[in-house]
């Protein structure tokens, strides 16, 4: 009940991410605003304004009924991936494992709504993640991509799990946007590599799902590994202005600039991604990618 609460449609998508973890994971209210980069007063006043308009609103503190369900679920599986992307970027440097919270939430969920396959999903998504953890960081400090990390790191026991859910929630049928993260997420950690190809088909897919900026970001970088540069560079150009903030365009237009041919431009796109970039591993990653073109 609580959970549903703090992830309520009514309350704006960063309210939820705190109020959950204050709530619900048990950080204070310093280690959420560390999360978000906001001092602990600000962080404070945000709480309190969401509890107050918890109550204002009467938001009932209830499971919702079944008709209500799909549309509060999606935004509850939202804020809990959400939660995970932030402890993955930042590690556990706010004294808290957001990584951990976040899967601990997912099964509570699985708890609550057995035979759901889009919670079985989200779950199987976060454990094949997590199985790479490991693995991530190269001997230099840079991040690695799944597919020049050193796969004896992963751990078994998360990708068997992983799997074993995702399967049992596609064959439910009932097909909707956290199967297909969970089945991209399961061909990165196929034994011959990542499938391009058939991970470009799913984001295509995903975007009848969630037709956002970063999805389609994501959808040009599979494009560009299955062999096609020149096409996935076009569909980058045109979120230049939704994603002009955001580090990772930065960094998938340096690499698909360079791929073409565009060194002059590439040199810049990676100074941007460099400098917006929000962990070190991050950084040295991109720093090495721009002394190789230099």
């Amino acid at each position: 009940r609580l959970i549903f609460t703090c992830c309520h449609p009514a309350l704006e998508e960063k309210t939820r991410i705190a109020l959950t973890l204050r709530s619900l994971c048990g950080l204070t209210t310093a280690q959420v605003a560390a999360v978000f980069l906001d001092a602990e007063p600000t962080m404070g006043q945000r709480l309190s304004r969401a509890r107050a308009k918890i109550a204002a609103a009467r938001i009932p503190f209830v499971l919702p009924r079944p008709e209500d369900l799909p549309d509060r679920l999606n935004s509850v599986l939202t804020t809990v991936y959400l939660i995970f992307t932030a402890g993955y970027a930042q590690g556990p440097q706010t004294g808290s494992d957001l990584c951990d919270e976040a899967i601990f939430l997912a099964r509570l969920l699985a708890q609550l709504a057995p035979d759901e396959p889009e919670v079985e999903a989200a779950l199987a998504l976060l454990l094949l993640t997590h199985a790479r953890a490991p693995a991530r960081t190269g001997a230099g400090g840079q991040t690695l991509p799944p597919a020049r990390q050193d796969r004896r790191l992963w751990d078994p026991a998360l990708l068997g799990e992983g799997e074993a859910l995702l399967d049992q929630a596609v064959a439910r049928r009932k097909p909707g946007p956290f199967q297909l993260k969970a089945a991209i997420a399961a061909l990165h950690c196929a034994e011959d590599g990542p499938d391009w190809p058939q991970i470009a088909a799913l984001y295509a897919r995903l975007q009848d799902f969630e037709p956002t900026p970063v999805v389609a970001l994501n959808h040009a970088v599979a494009l560009a590994e299955a062999g096609h540069p020149a096409m996935a560079l076009a569909l980058v150009q045109r979120l230049s202005a939704e994603l002009a903030d955001y580090q990772p365009f930065h960094a998938v237009q340096a690499d698909l600039l360079v791929r073409t041919g565009q060194f002059p431009d590439a040199r810049r796109a990676y100074a941007t991604a460099i400098r917006l970039a929000a962990s070190g591993a991050d950084r040295a990653f991109l720093q090495a990618r721009l002394a190789a073109l230099e």
